[in-house]
């Protein structure tokens, strides 16, 4: 169906997006790589990177999955978590500031690192809506039970495509990086994405919200 190839789309577009966002964490695998002298340093911190993120981005789904499955509140929900996106990229536009929690964290614990930057970051909620319309791509007439397992299903793998295409973006940088620049280089001479990500938040957040409103009609 062209709406679900779109979609999918989307969910690795998305996480393409995140992946190249030094927000996410990929400056940390380069960061490994220079103090090891190694590239295999390098390698092996995209691993905790990776999954923090995965479960990060599952965290935020699997409970909309399960929401999904009162079909009769399936637009609601829809324009619910489109508002809620757009509530956060708002949020994200005035308020820039990193939280003071994630600094306490060490860099030896990347998985943990990763998983509360994609938290605080609203990263998940970037693929809610996303998720949501794919379910609806997919039918809701099924039965409540084959509804509900078909929902976690499709929660869990929006998350590993989302993930699996932000560490492909993140260690092709990451390896880039560590290969021809170095960390400081990075450091003196790349841009801030706070406002990009803000305004990428409100307007996934807005197309997901024109898109419920349109399919209630």
């Amino acid at each position: 169906m062209p709406e679900a190839a779109g979609l999918w789309l989307a969910v690795v577009a998305s996480g393409l997006y995140h992946g190249i966002n030094p927000g996410m964490g990929w400056p940390l695998a380069v960061s490994a790589g220079l103090m090891e002298r190694s590239p295999r340093a390098l390698v092996a911190a995209l691993g905790p990177l990776t999954l923090g993120h995965l479960l990060a981005m599952a965290v935020v789904i699997l409970p909309f999955a399960l929401l999904v499955t009162l079909v009769a509140w399936q637009q609601p929900i829809r324009i619910g978590a489109s508002l809620l996106v757009i509530g956060f990229g708002v949020f994200r536009l005035v308020n820039r500031r990193h939280p003071r929690a994630l600094a306490r964290i060490r860099p030896t614990q990347l998985g943990l690192w990763s998983f509360a930057v994609a938290m605080a970051h609203g990263a998940g909620l970037m693929l809610v809506p996303i998720y949501l319309g794919l379910c609806r791509a997919a039918g809701s007439d099924q039965a409540a039970g084959t509804l509900a397992g078909g929902d976690l299903g499709m929660g869990v793998l929006v998350s590993a495509v989302h993930s699996l295409a932000m560490v492909a973006a993140g260690g092709a940088f990451a390896w880039l990086v560590y290969r021809t620049l170095g960390l400081k280089a990075v450091a003196r001479s790349w841009f801030n994405l706070d406002v990009v990500w803000a305004v990428s938040l409100i307007l996934v957040g807005g197309l997901s919200l024109a898109f419920a409103l349109h399919g209630g009609m």
